[in-house]
Formats: C-alpha cells, structure tokens, sequence
C-alpha cells in the first residue's frame, strides 16, 4: 500500500446499527408487550436481602367500580417514586392492596346482583360478596397492569383475607387490654339508607334546598310563673319532624328579650308535651327566632345539651328513618313525608306562622349522600378525645409534601367531638371477635391463638362467664368499620403478629416499619391517614412512616370535580385509546402534589410529541454513534466538557426533585434540557463534528448522555425508555434496575456554554429567515458576550468561516420608539385628556423624567406607561440579539 492511498476505513456508524431502530416508534404494540414482559420476568419483585430500600405503604382501593382519572393520577405518582427509588436504592417494597370489605363492598354486591344483605346469612352473604369483589379486583389488575404502575405483584393483599382478619381482630385486643376501646350505649351518629352507624370522619357537607318553618310554641310558664292565655314564643327550625322528639327549649343567658322565658315551660304543638326552657350559651342568637328547640337527637348541639342537663329520651325516628310510635298518627311514615304531613297540620291549627325557601348544610354519609340522623345505639369505640395534642405531636414527626397539608391533619384533630365509633351493623366485613354474657352482659373476648374467628358461627373460647358463671353467651353480631382494618396496612405488611411463645408483638418483615412513604390523596387525610397514625401509634408507639406524599384531585375542564351525577367523568380507558400510556404518564407529571387541576388535552399531546422527539433523537444518536460505547478520551472537546458538566447539573437537580417528590419540575426541567439544549444545540454541532468522520469525544459524550437521558426520563416514561435501552444497549436488562445516575465531575464554564448554544440558535434563526439552508455558509460572524472556548464549536456547528469573539459590548443605539399606555389606570385618571396624550405621544412631544412621563401638560406616573425602545447597530452587518449576547453577521 502506497503512503499516499487512503487508510481502510472504518464500517461506518450508521451501517453498524441502522437496523436497531428501523422504523417509528409504536406505542399501541410496544407499551403492551412491556406491559406483560415486566410481569412475567418479575422485574419489579421486592428482594428481601438487599442492603438498602425503600417502603411505601400503599393505598388500598376500594373495590366499588373502574378506574377514573383520579387512580391513573395517584398510582401514576407512586410509580414515579418506586421507580427512581428502585434506581436509586437497592429494592423497593411496593405492594398493592384491595379494600374489599365494608359498606362499598356490599352496595357493590347488593346491586350487582339485585340483592338484599338482610335477606342471607351473614357468611352466605359474604361468600357472595367475595364472588363479586374478586371479579372487579381481577379486572382491576389488569387496569393498572396497563398504566406501567410497578408494583410487585407477590406482595398483594386483601382486606377481607385471612391473615388481614387476623391482624385486625389482633388490633381489637391489644387496644381493648390497654384500655384504649370501650363499648356504651349512647347518641351515634347513623345512617338510615345503609342503616348502620358511621363515624365522624364518614360525614360529610351537602348544601340542601328546605323549607326554615317558623312554629308558635304556646309559654305554659314564665320563669316568674304563670304565661297569659294565649301567650307563645317563635322556634324555627327545618325539621318539624323531630316536633314529637322535643324534650327542652333552650335561650341564651345574654338574650334579654328572652330571659324571662327561663325557668318556665312551653307546650309543643302537636304532640302537646311540656318541656321545660334552659338558658344555655351554645344557643345561636343570630339563627331564626334565637330561641331553639332540644330533640334527641336532631344534632351534635342536642346531645351535648342532653348530656349536660341531664334531659329525657325521646326517639321518635328509628334505624331507617321512619317515625316510631312516639310520632303519634306520623308513625311509619319516613322522615321526609312526615316533615310535610307536620307542615300542613301545623298550617291547619295555626301554629306555623311562615315557611320559607332556605338553602343549608346539612351532613350526609359520604357513600350514599344520605342525610344523617343521631340515635342512642350500643356501639364499640376507640378512643381520641384524650389524645389529640399527641396524635398532633405524632403528625408533626413526619415529613409532609407538600408540607401545607400538615395543617389539614392538624385541623381535622383540633375539631373531633366523637371518639372513633368502630362497630357497624352491616354483613360484609371483619367479625368483632366478642361474646356477651346472658346474665350480666360482661364481654368475652376471643383468645389470640383462635383468630381470626367469627362469633356468629364460631364457639368462644369459654364454656362460662369468667365474671358471673352463668353458661349463657351470645355472638357479637356487629363488624368492623372497613377503616378500623385498612388503617392495619403498615402492620399488615410487615406482618405485625402475636408470638405465644414469647408473649409478645413480632414482625415477620421488621426491615419494612416504619414505612419510608404513605402516598395518598388529600380528601382521605381523615379517614385513612389519621387512623393509620392513630393505630400504628398506639400498637408500636411510633408513627407508621417517616414521609407523607399528598395528592390533589383531578377535575374537569370547568375546575369542578369529576362525578357520575354531573356525567364528566373521564373514564381512563377513554384516554389512552387516543393517547400512550407514557403520554398519560407525562401528563399526570405536570401538576405540583398537593394541589387540585383541571384536565386537559395538551400536556397528553406535549407528552406524545416527546415520545417521539425522544425516539428520532436516539435514532440519529445511534446513526452517529459506534456500536460500542468508546473509551472517555484523555481531553474532551471544550463543548463536550461542557454539556456533560450541564448534564452533571441536571442529574444532581433531578435526583433532589424526586427526593422531594417535585415531579413537575423535574418532568419540565428535564424536558427543556434534553429538548432545547440537547437535540435543538448539541446534536446539530455533533452532527457536524462527525460528518467528516469518527470523533472520540463526541461519540463518548453523546453516548454517555444519551444513556444518561433515558434513565432519568425512566419514571416517567417508562415503555420507550426500556424499548430504547433493550435495542441500544442490553437486550437482556431492565433500564429501570439499573443504577440512577450519579455525577461524573465535569467541570466547564455553563455560563459561556449556554452563551455559545444561544449564539447557535440566534444564527440558526437568521438562516431561517433569510431562506438559507443551514449547511449554508456565512463568511463573518462577530459575537459580543462571552463565549470563551467555544469559537470553534459555534464556527463549526454553523458553517462560518470567520467567528470573532468579544468579551465588550458593540455600538448600539437605544432609542424611544413608543409610549405603551395602561388605559386602566389612564383612563379614570385623567378622563378626556386622554386624547390629547395620546396626540402629544403620536406627536413626540413628551419628556421622560426618570419614572414620571410629563405629557400635554400632565404628570404620569411609572405604573400607568412603558417605555418601548429600539436597538440599533451602527457598524457594518446585520444583528441580532440573543438573553446574553450579540451576534453580527457581516
């Protein structure tokens, strides 16, 4: 071979690979297959024997329908935590649960098989229950399979399972020998359509339209004795109803007009009992007449007023809100007809003096929507109301994101009036394990190594009480509230249990509690969050999790919230028939924790057209690139240097974003480096570099980034950055086990970097504009700003045969080329001067002084104009301006 014959040269970067990304990129038939890869591999299976890991105590969901837009966006952001965190650490633990007993259960069933519970045996009824719920948990699955949620599906749990049973019926003791529940007879609060009592926590607001009913109460006696004949007072009230159930009538101790009713008595209309007047100061003196009716039970006020005084009982509406005999000719009838059928008799006799339209709020069981009524039941309750400054103290041990929902937990606490009433008169649900003694009613409480047990079929665990002796013992029939048992979850998993052998609690998972994150939404910090802390602190006497990630809710386009009764709900199904998984994903990213949103089309589209700007910029990467990663060369091109050193800032950004579940500002901050500098800067000068042949230090620094760029996009993206990372650099791994990226001690200066990219795109624009190809060539650039170090790369990247760089600023003219005026604040100002300053403007006849504009004899202050200038170069060339430089071609 003769010295002057060109060397052999290399098989070019794009025959080596051309094939590994052959064609576009099709979500609809990759997402799927990744979808069943990741479950059949067991990609995501929690290693027990790891050295480090993350927990995450998962929200069950309660098996009551299909997915909404709600699920996708929270399952969507547990999985952007697991996965950064299976990255980041060695393992993750995250698990999936069903809440599949309780109240929704049974509604479920009830009217998916056009059933009544009351109609079967409890346990034939729960069969039937079970048959249902699994038939919705499978389908359920599958839907979230289908989201790329990454959970491990070996660690999936029931909350009607045996062991769960267990545990919870296990919690029931330990909190019954501490001394922590008790079982009375008192006012509960009740359901009447699910006719079960509730507790506080499964109350909630609805505004109601009624009728404010002003009533005459005839005064039997003063507090100074006899009342003239004829004599009465005014009670107004929204359910007269409650009449017959009257037992006192109360007057502020500051109402003057009203205390010589105090200490006397007045005859109910109707229903004729007399009932004695109180002066108490929980009256409302701003509310109707200022004097109130007590009925037991109307509300929380007439219980405390019950209680405190020590009041008769008188129940005239029963467990499914239909008047008891104590109605009178009302008897039988629901509470709604007989409030009417009142009305019109009160009309008849003349004591209704005026019944008006009225808008209040009014509490509802928030499964059903139906109005709550107050009873005297025997229930089981744990108790709260001696707690609360250390159920507070125990919130304020745990880190919040976003850290303003503490104050949700906090204010929830500081307005408890009930202890938790735990017991419910339903049939789907966890047995209260106790039996009571015939005789003396004392209760027997089943042994630890029975449960879990159900007393309505199974034997207690003596033949007689242990207090009395009588042999007589009858099944608790009432279960568990659903939140006594989901509130276990932490427990649940860890496998919190009884040891006998040593007398003692024991964890089968130790290394699992407390858990590192309980991810849930802001409308259930009440419910699930509260009681988790309330039961897992009183078991362990430490809180369940060290951290609280808190979701907001997903609403409509009209920033209402989504629900079957306005018909705008968005089913999930829906969406990605038309949108990819990732692109959903991509879309549930773009919202700050913590806050409620609209939703909307565009970012699902924004996230499609990142999809494929991701897939056609790894494409020319692979084009450019060899098939093995080259060696890092001794010394790297000035922009090498420095887009690694930015790609070292972004990693170290990143991974403090998701260490502070800051997904939307890790999702955009990632977007706009990888989109604008990344594809639209450094691609087109790597390209450029290369069209000429190898280069070490571009192909090892667009290699290394790009690599880089698809494990930090993993969590969010996860389909195409595991088909990308399959085809581009290990078929037989999963790019979501492998390591999160960590800094490579670049150093450069980003400053003069970022300066060079926006020179680079200025000259880009003016090639644009002036309908030149890019590859054109320009003869003369001058840059003023500094681009130190990167000459050579702006000249190369962008064809210019002379670049000179100055660190001064150019002879640049700046002239006033307008007066933009805030006509808001102008216009009442000055009114119909407002002509002539404008003509003195068009005119130029005006004078700035400093932040005043003085014009057609008036005075405008800095907030009611703008000063808009014009800049202009005085040398040879045409320019441009870029946020930090000026570029001048010649």
């Amino acid at each position: 071979m003769s010295d002057t014959q060109d060397p052999p040269q290399e098989e070019s970067t794009a025959d080596q690979s051309a094939d590994a990304l052959d064609g576009e990129y099709d979500p609809r038939e990759v997402e799927p297959e990744w979808q069943d890869r990741w479950v059949a591999d067991e990609t995501y299976a929690y290693d027990e024997d790891a050295d480090t890991r993350f927990t995450i105590d998962t929200p069950p969901p309660t098996v009551s329908g299909n997915l909404h837009m709600g699920h996708l966006y929270q399952f969507t952001l547990q999985d952007f935590v697991a996965r950064y965190h299976r990255m980041a650490d060695d393992t993750v633990y995250f698990p999936f649960g069903y809440d599949d007993n309780g109240i929704a259960s049974e509604r479920l069933t009830e009217r998916e098989l056009g059933i009544r519970h009351q109609d079967f045996t409890r346990r034939e009824f729960q069969e039937k229950c079970r048959d249902v719920c699994t038939e919705y948990e499978d389908e359920f699955t599958q839907d979230v399979q289908s989201l790329a949620i990454s959970v491990d599906w070996d660690n999936t749990y029931k909350t009607i399972a045996p062991n769960v049973q267990r545990v919870s019926q296990l919690s029931f003791l330990d909190l019954y020998e501490k001394g922590r529940e008790y079982r009375q007879r008192a006012p509960t609060i009740w359901c009447p359509d699910c006719e079960t009592a509730i507790s506080q926590v499964e109350q909630e607001d609805k505004d109601k339209h009624t009728k404010f009913n002003d009533i005459a109460f005839d005064l039997v006696e003063t507090g100074e004795g006899s009342a003239d004949d004829g004599a009465t007072f005014t009670i107004s009230t929204t359910r007269p109803e409650l009449l017959p159930a009257c037992v006192a009538v109360f007057v502020h101790p500051e109402d003057d007009d009203n205390q010589h009713l105090v200490g006397g008595t007045a005859r109910v209309p109707i229903f004729e009992q007399e009932v004695p007047i109180i002066a108490d100061e929980r009256v409302d003196m701003e509310t109707g007449s200022g004097i109130v009716m007590c009925c037991t039970f109307g509300d929380q006020n007439d219980i405390e007023w019950y209680q405190a005084h020590d009041l008769p009982l008188r129940l005239a509406i029963d467990e499914s809100a239909t008047m008891t005999d104590l109605a009178g000719d009302y008897a039988g009838m629901h509470t709604t007809e007989a409030r009417e059928a009142i009305i019109e008799d009160l009309a008849e006799e003349g004591s209704l003096l005026e019944s008006r339209d009225h808008e209040h709020t009014v509490q509802v069981h928030e499964r059903c929507e139906e109005e709550v009524e107050y009873l005297v039941t025997e229930q089981w309750y744990i108790e709260l109301l001696d707690k609360k400054e250390e159920y507070i103290e125990a919130g304020r041990q745990m880190n919040w994101f976003p850290e303003k929902m503490v104050t949700r937990y906090e204010h929830w606490i500081e307005g408890l009036e009930w202890d938790w009433c735990i017991s419910r008169q339903r049939d789907s649900g966890i047995p209260i394990p106790v039996w009571y003694c015939d005789d003396c009613g004392e209760p027997v409480l089943a042994e630890r190594d029975q449960l879990p047990v159900d007393p309505l079929s199974d034997d207690p665990p003596i033949d007689a009480c242990s207090d009395c002796g009588h042999g007589s013992l009858t099944p608790e029939e009432d279960v568990f509230d659903t939140w006594a048992t989901s509130s276990l979850t932490p427990l649940v998993n860890a496998g919190w249990d009884w040891d006998a052998d040593a007398e003692d609690f024991t964890w089968e998972n130790p290394e699992l509690y407390p858990f590192d994150l309980r991810p849930q939404g802001h409308d259930i910090i009440s419910f699930w969050l509260f009681h988790t802390v309330v039961k897992c602190y009183e078991h362990t006497g430490e809180v369940p999790f060290e951290n609280v990630m808190i979701n907001g809710m997903v609403l409509d386009e009209n920033r209402e919230a989504m629900s079957k009764s306005k018909g705008n709900v968005i089913p999930p199904s829906e969406v990605l028939e038309q949108f990819p998984v990732d692109a959903a994903r991509y879309w549930a990213a773009g919202t700050s924790i913590g806050d409620d949103f609209p939703y909307k089309e565009g970012d699902l589209e924004a996230g499609e057209r990142l999809l494929q700007k991701l897939w056609n910029a790894s494409r020319l990467v692979d084009q450019l690139t060899p098939a093995e990663r080259p060696a890092e060369p001794d010394d790297l091109a000035a922009v090498d240097e420095w887009l690694l050193a930015e790609l070292d800032a972004t990693v170290e950004s990143l991974t403090e974003r998701f260490e502070a579940y800051e997904f939307s500002k890790a999702r955009n901050e990632l977007r706009t480096f990888f989109w604008n500098t990344f594809c639209d800067d450094y691609l087109e000068i790597a390209k450029q570099r290369l069209a000429d042949g190898r280069d070490q230090s571009t192909e090892f620094t667009l290699l290394t980034a790009h690599r880089t760029f698809l494990q930090l996009f993993a969590p969010f993206l996860p389909h195409i950055t595991e088909e990308l990372w399959t085809r581009l650099y290990d078929a037989d791994a999963s790019v979501h086990t492998t390591d999160w990226p960590t800094t490579g001690g670049y150093e450069a200066d980003l400053d003069a970097g970022e300066t060079a990219m926006e020179v680079v795109s200025a000259l880009r624009r003016y090639k644009t504009e002036h309908g030149l190809p890019l590859n054109a060539d320009l003869d003369h650039v001058e840059v003023y700003g500094h681009v130190a170090g990167f000459e050579d790369a702006i000249a190369e990247a962008m064809h210019v045969d002379t670049l000179e760089a100055h660190d001064e600023a150019p002879d640049i003219t700046t002239e006033v080329s307008g007066i933009d005026l805030d006509y808001s604040l102008v216009g009442p100002e000055f009114g119909s001067e407002v002509g002539a300053i404008d003509a003195a403007i068009e005119d130029g006849d005006y004078e700035i002084d400093g932040d005043k504009l003085h014009v057609a004899g008036v005075t405008l202050t800095d907030e009611m104009f703008a000063v808009e200038e014009s800049r202009t170069y005085s040398g040879e060339g045409e320019m441009t301006e870029t946020e930090s430089a000026v570029v001048v071609v010649r």
